[in-house]
């Protein structure tokens, strides 16, 4: 019983010590996120979308999938890292039914140095960490999209795409969700329609897609 007591107040104070480090990137949003809950915490058996600004920017993803009760925890250009740091405070405090990930593309984008095997590597960890805390919990992986603003990434995206979807068919209870080859137009290439001005974030074209691509794999309850 004192061992179970002592893991829960590390748990706790890990949890703190990660959320109110002002220096730490994305803060704001998890102590917006660690507000809210206090307020009113989400109920249980939702599903937990949780990754970079595509999710974070889908304001009205409930919907476009009625029938569906979906939490959304992506915050802005959060890359894998980031989902790793704060998984106390995006992923662990809820009892979801299903999680969905849209996350990858920021890590390329951080830096030219970063290799597809390192991308790999961290989503493979956030995987590890999500199964030590679910351990029977499906998860849905979305593919990294193919952006006319970061056409230089592009192969990398499509090489990491194609491990992480080999490594999840290694594993039990995971999906992976193919956008890429959807967001292409005729030529092979991003097709424009789908993004706003910016062409990096998608308009309602492009989420109108990615309803398509989601709702067969989304869980009722």
């Amino acid at each position: 019983m004192r061992g179970f007591l002592l893991l829960t107040c590390l748990f706790f104070f890990a949890a703190g010590a990660v959320a109110n480090d002002t220096t730490l990137p994305f803060y704001k949003e998890i102590r917006t996120f660690r507000q809210a809950d206090s307020l009113v915490f989400p109920a249980p058996r939702q599903i937990l979308f949780i990754g970079s600004s595509s999710f974070t920017k889908w304001k009205d993803v409930g919907a476009y999938f009625p029938g569906h009760r979906i939490l959304n925890r992506g915050f802005g250009g959060s890359a894998l890292t980031d989902l790793i740091r704060y998984r106390y405070e995006v992923i662990y405090p809820y009892d979801p039914c299903q999680i969905v990930i849209y996350c990858g593309e920021n890590d390329f984008a951080a830096s030219d140095t970063v290799t597809v095997s390192m991308v790999v590597s961290r989503f493979k960890q956030l995987i590890a960490l999500i199964r030590a805390r679910y351990p029977k919990v499906p998860v849905a992986y979305v593919s990294m999209k193919p952006s006319t603003a970061r056409r230089k990434l592009l192969p990398k995206y499509v090489e990491a795409n194609q491990l992480i979807k080999k490594y999840l068919a290694s594993l039990p209870a995971t999906q992976y969700v193919d956008v890429y080859q959807l967001m292409l137009n005729a030529a092979g290439q991003p097709n424009g329609r789908l993004f706003g001005s910016d062409s990096l974030h998608m308009n309602a074209n492009g989420y109108t897609l990615w309803q398509k691509a989601l709702k067969p794999v989304l869980r009722k309850k």
